[in-house]
């Protein structure tokens, strides 16, 4: 049988976007917005749509920062129900710490990178993608922010039996979890080199 990875707030995107470790992957979409055109219309803080133990893996890339923070171990807690026993959530978002070096150094408007959608700055990263919320598309702000402290904390209050988290060198952080504990030490560390994350 196929293994499942469901893409919570995917936005527009699809596989392409994913590591190739689940190329061969059922890819279920979901998001908030119908314009995506994601498989299921859902907010992940009410992921009903799917049953208990529906997902082998969860990917969630640059989502939950829109959620407002108490929103958030709603969301964690959803991720949690819908994946298997074994099944382990990749959660990325930006890396607010190394964002407020930015803003420390009267950096906030400073094009960090060119994105799909136009530049990024500091501004853009704490606050939401400026050019698609003056586009009328206000679930694209950003309403809470995270440290590899704070996501991982997150994440335990959830109910993850094992998290770790990486930073990226491209301004964001890369958290795993699994659902339940697992014997062999370091597999969380593998799976991120798995997915070259």
């Amino acid at each position: 049988m196929q293994p499942i990875i469901l893409n919570a707030g995917c936005g527009a995107s699809g596989a392409e976007r994913l590591p190739r470790m689940f190329g061969k992957w059922r890819h279920v979409r979901v998001d908030i917005d119908p314009d995506a055109r994601p498989d299921v219309v859902a907010d992940i803080t009410d992921l009903s749509p799917f049953s208990d133990g529906f997902a082998d893996a969860l990917w969630t890339s640059h989502c939950i920062e829109h959620l407002f923070q108490h929103e958030v171990g709603q969301a964690l807690g959803e991720f949690l129900r819908v994946l298997k026993p074994d099944g382990v959530a990749v959660i990325l978002v930006p890396d607010i710490q190394t964002i407020a070096r930015y803003v420390a150094e009267d950096r906030l408007t400073e094009v960090l990178y060119d994105s799909p959608a136009g530049p990024i700055t500091a501004h853009d990263v704490l606050y939401g993608h400026g050019q698609s919320v003056a586009e009328g598309n206000l679930h694209m702000a950003h309403k809470t922010a995270f440290t590899p402290t704070s996501i991982i904390a997150c994440m335990k209050d959830s109910g993850f039996a094992e998290m770790a988290v990486r930073r990226r060198s491209n301004l964001e952080l890369v958290a795993v979890g699994c659902k339940t504990a697992r014997p062999d030490q370091g597999h969380l560390q593998g799976l991120l080199e798995a997915m070259a994350l």
